[in-house]
């Protein structure tokens, strides 16, 4: 994809979006932060698009948004017991790993990055993030999170260690935020989110 044919996308439009996203498998992990509301727009935008999108949430994910929200915007069950199937020959984080394209952590708390960067796989969203290869599939990240949090050296050494790990980083923005307070670490709008996921799709080995 061009730039210009980039600049040239409605990226919150699901008839702009079809050629993009149709048909992919697409995996969305929800952490425990206000801006997972933002997160319904890009699931539902995705899933108009004909996208499959399957989305795992952390226990503290929920109680912001209920998995019952998500699972009517996809259309797939919601993902929440990192111990499912455990027993199984294809255990669920492994079968949700190896069937998506791209994958989304949005809102990525600094807790998840945390989590990430360091191998911790203690809940469905870091477990099964954990089984992606990077190489061949897309993880795009959304921080969102208190601008002083954002700042604090043990986050920025996280956010430079993703990078460097391959991790597709995408905001965040500067503005308002729950903590009555403005500054950096507003998780990026929906349409900015989408934008950048069909950007690391065009450069994803994935699919032949």
């Amino acid at each position: 994809m061009t730039r210009q044919q980039s600049e040239q996308i409605d990226w919150l439009d699901p008839k702009s979006l079809t050629g993009i996203f149709a048909g992919r498998h697409i995996l969305v992990c929800v952490s425990g932060g206000i801006a997972a509301y933002k997160v319904c727009t890009i699931v539902s935008r995705l899933a108009q698009a004909n996208a499959a999108v399957s989305v795992c949430m952390t226990p503290a994910a929920t109680e912001f948004v209920r998995p019952l929200t998500f699972e009517a915007l996809s259309g797939n069950p919601v993902h929440t017991d990192a111990l499912a199937h455990l027993e199984s020959a294809s255990p669920e984080h492994i079968s949700l790993a190896d069937r998506c394209e791209i994958a989304l952590v949005a809102p990525c708390t600094m807790n998840t990055l945390s989590d990430l960067v360091h191998g911790r796989a203690d809940n469905i969203v870091t477990r099964t993030l954990a089984a992606i290869n990077r190489k061949k599939t897309p993880v795009v990240i959304a921080p969102a999170m208190n601008d002083t949090m954002w700042h604090q050296p043990s986050n920025q050494r996280n956010i430079t260690q993703a990078i460097d790990d391959g991790f597709v980083m995408v905001g965040p923005g500067d503005g308002w935020q729950a903590c009555r307070h403005s500054g950096t670490g507003r998780m990026s709008e929906p349409g900015d989110v989408v934008h950048a996921m069909g950007e690391a799709l065009g450069t994803s080995t994935k699919r032949a």
